[in-house]
């Protein structure tokens, strides 16, 4: 079990430089949420035989707190040698990454960082067994979405943060909240759209195969971007063609 304690230590060896520095309330507030997806990769990866090696994608890593620290906690532990592969397109995030990486007690775990944006298809590794993304923002979390089921990945664990315009499906709800006259008072708005943005998000990855489903990783006290999207290829031709038929008709609405 992985708890709050030991991720915020290792937060502060491989983060933290500065004699005598401590975390930031942020620093510890990450903490926390990072104990949240790394119970869902380590739930992911108990599923899997103790000594097969795991290929694990952390997209739009940042620094690459998840990745990192599932290497250490997860990924280090297994027979075989293991795989993280980072994806950050920010020059400076990316260099962190490789510092970072450096130190990690993972000695079981090789580590690629690819500087490009989730979208560019060369970035992305075949037939990854669990891609990860912590508060993927706007139109990335789709990127990824698609990247992943194009690559054929086993287990996605995907966690939204903010919903911009940039995301295609917003646009669609927005017709549609015009069309049904949903008020325009903020709050009602925006939880119309964030409904029918997961919505469509959910049925996607259904109508690609994936067995999905939704559900909390940490308290929304913790963060108010609190679901994860867990989805499985499982290929079932009925789901997918039922998932196709639902989102033809959101579509159409």
């Amino acid at each position: 079990m992985i708890v709050a304690s030991a991720v915020q230590e290792a937060l502060h060896r491989l983060y933290i430089e500065v004699p005598g520095a401590s975390l930031r309330k942020e620093d510890r507030k990450k903490a926390a949420e990072l104990v949240g997806i790394l119970s869902e990769i380590e739930r992911v990866t108990a599923a899997n035989k103790a000594e097969r090696a795991i290929h694990l994608v952390d997209a739009a890593a940042g620094k690459a707190y998840v990745g990192l620290l599932a290497a250490e906690f997860i990924l280090a532990a297994r027979a075989e040698r293991s795989q993280v592969t980072l994806i950050e397109r920010e020059a400076d995030r990316a260099a962190a990454c490789r510092h970072a990486a450096a130190r990690v007690h993972a000695s079981q775990v090789d580590f690629a960082v690819k500087e490009a944006d989730v979208a560019d298809p060369s970035a992305w590794p075949e037939r990854p067994d669990i891609v990860v993304a912590l508060h993927a923002c706007g139109s990335a979390f789709d990127a990824i979405a698609e990247r992943a089921v194009a690559s054929r990945t086993k287990h996605l664990l995907l966690v939204p943060c903010c919903t911009s315009k940039a995301v295609a499906a917003a646009s669609l709800a927005n017709r549609q909240a015009e069309a049904l006259g949903v008020p325009r008072h903020a709050e009602v708005r925006r939880r119309f759209i964030q409904a029918i943005v997961d919505a469509e998000r959910t049925l996607r990855l259904e109508a690609a195969g994936y067995e999905t489903t939704v559900v909390s990783f940490v308290p929304a006290t913790c963060t108010p971007h609190n679901l994860v999207w867990r989805a499985r290829r499982v290929g079932e031709p009925v789901r997918m063609a039922e998932a196709t038929q639902k989102l033809a008709r959101l579509r159409a609405t």
